[in-house]
């Protein structure tokens, strides 16, 4: 009873101060440099729902879930990027407390959204691949529409369960080390008891995290399974090239998100951690329209008319 008078009568922290990637003005200016490249990601994004928009044979699953993939990468540097790049700038940043939840919430539903994208776009070059003749039934527009819905909403419902952690008591001090407001900082700065906050974290992190993971591997195993048995050696080496190059991507994504988040206890080595917040939330990004997209002939061929009709 005490203590929770003491806690009662503490004074509630009503802002946050984000020390970026860094503190040292030259590292800053360098660093801000760099990372307005990828402001690139919002051009290509653009640009791949431009052609998926415009052109109808385009219309197809695999360019659907890409869509959708485009718009949430570009919500994605809206949310995140758009602190870093104010940091690396100004310095630490002073960000309100409501202000921070708020990025919080966006961007936990963002990243579940997108586990849930990349195990969907998995599965869908499974049935593409090892079951072609079903492929129009397993899916139809319906299906596609209905996966991509569950996928943002599940997302939305991730972040709604994770309220919890505006709920918490900070009462000081309030610099978090980091670009952006994320779970871990947070928690650590909590001055009240966090350890079912903790407990509720890691679990949707496991479920999520590993779950979506082992979707994509059983497919990505599946299609490799098939494409071992292709009788030609030029179609077998092109499909395991364009595999293993949407392997590598999310795999970094993966091991970073599982390495930050899918942990039993609080990361304490921050900088570690923004150093590879950094991976999932601009580096991945910048690599996914080029990997799953642009280097398509389909989207090439459809760009290239594009051009030329204007």
């Amino acid at each position: 009873m005490k203590r929770s008078l003491e806690l009662a009568n503490m004074t509630r922290v009503q802002e946050f101060i984000l020390l970026s990637l860094s503190t040292r003005v030259g590292i800053r200016d360098a660093l801000f440099a760099i990372f307005l490249i990828y402001l690139l990601i919002l051009l290509e994004n653009t640009l791949i729902i431009y052609l998926i928009c415009s052109h109808s044979e385009l219309h197809k699953p695999m360019y659907f879930f890409l869509g959708n993939m485009s718009c949430l990468e570009m919500c994605y540097v809206l949310v995140t990027m758009s602190s870093l790049l104010v940091g690396l700038w100004t310095g630490p940043c002073h960000v309100p407390f409501t202000a921070c939840m708020t990025q919080l919430f966006f961007f936990i539903s963002l990243i579940c959204t997108e586990c849930t994208l990349l195990a969907l776009m998995a599965y869908d070059r499974y049935v593409a691949i090892c079951h072609p003749l079903r492929y129009p039934l397993f899916m139809r527009p319906q299906v596609c529409l209905g996966l991509a819905m569950t996928s943002w909403l599940g997302g939305l419902l991730v972040s709604v369960a994770k309220k919890c952690i505006a709920s918490l008591s900070y009462c000081g001090p309030d610099v978090l080390n980091h670009f952006f407001c994320d779970v871990s900082p947070l928690l650590n700065l909590s001055c009240t008891h966090v350890a079912l906050t903790e407990l509720v974290d890691f679990i949707s992190a496991i479920i999520i995290l590993w779950g979506s993971l082992l979707v994509a591997m059983a497919s990505n195993a599946a299609i490799g399974m098939a494409v071992l048995h292709m009788l030609s050696v030029t179609a077998r080496h092109k499909a395991f090239s364009t595999c293993a190059s949407h392997l590598v991507v999310v795999g970094i994504f993966y091991l970073a998100t599982i390495f930050i988040y899918a942990r039993p206890s609080r990361i304490e080595a921050m900088d570690l951690n923004k150093v590879l917040s950094v991976i999932y939330i601009a580096v991945t990004p910048m690599c996914n329209p080029i990997i799953y997209c642009l280097r398509n002939k389909e989207v090439q061929g459809d760009f290239r008319r594009t051009l030329h009709r204007s």
